[in-house]
């Protein structure tokens, strides 16, 4: 029961007491939470209280309502800096997500100008283009398309590349990718082969990042275009 005598408004009270169901697992992602009706017979208070409580979940991400559905657990965003250097693996742990990998393409490939003059090789150049889903949780969040130096990267073409990338360059090859250059970041809809692997209706709107990441030697590793689910990833400046 909510505390009435208490100098902190009911509905503050009750937006907590919904956001600890949520922290403690009593209400978990996806779940549909109990109506307002429900909710106000719970904690002794007015519908008003509760669709105040609701409306401020909402706003700040907890909640969703679905028209004529109800409201809705929803997943938890991945956050990160933009201006940092931080692998998808390392932000989902730093977020309490668990994550992993599955490779869907991985080729080499002829350099594009564009991507030639950025990775400082000639056009027609080979590159390894890698191409994975990066699941945070059971559900994919990214879609990761890299282009990396053949001649310097070939070795990937046999590694296991389940984890973070970042971390077997680092660990195995002494490769620190710890400088961004230019990173474009803009929203676009998903297209049908997005959205099949992404999990997601045509149309759904995405983050793409296109960055290119350099060493601890100011040298390319890789030229990087990633679409990501926005309503499941948080940017901060």
């Amino acid at each position: 029961m909510l505390n009435a005598e208490n100098a902190e408004p009911l509905y503050i009270q009750l937006k907590n007491a919904v956001q600890s169901a949520i922290a403690n697992g009593s209400f978990n992602q996806g779940d549909k939470i109990p109506t307002e009706i429900e909710l106000a017979e719970t904690y002794n208070v007015s519908r008003i209280t509760v669709r105040k409580a609701i409306e401020e979940l909402v706003r700040e991400g907890y909640l969703t309502k679905r028209q004529g559905k109800g409201t809705f657990v929803n997943r938890p965003k991945i956050g990160r800096k933009i201006e940092h250097i931080i692998s998808f693996t390392a932000a989902c742990k730093a977020n309490g997500v668990s994550s992993h990998s599955v490779v869907t393409e991985r080729k080499k490939l002829k350099a594009d100008s564009d991507t030639a003059e950025r990775l400082q090789i000639q056009p027609g150049e080979s590159v390894l283009y890698i191409q994975r889903q990066r699941y945070a949780g059971e559900q994919p969040l990214m879609l990761e398309n890299n282009y990396y130096p053949f001649d310097r990267f070939a070795f990937l073409m046999e590694a296991n590349l389940e984890g973070s990338i970042y971390e077997l360059l680092r660990s195995e090859y002494n490769i620190d990718p710890n400088q961004p250059g230019e990173t474009i970041l803009q929203i676009v809809l998903a297209d049908e082969p997005q959205a099949k692997l992404l999990e997601v209706p045509i149309g759904q709107p995405l983050f793409y990042m296109n960055t290119i990441i350099y060493d601890q030697y100011s040298k390319p590793v890789h030229v990087g275009k990633q679409f990501i689910i926005g309503d499941r990833y948080q940017f901060t400046l």
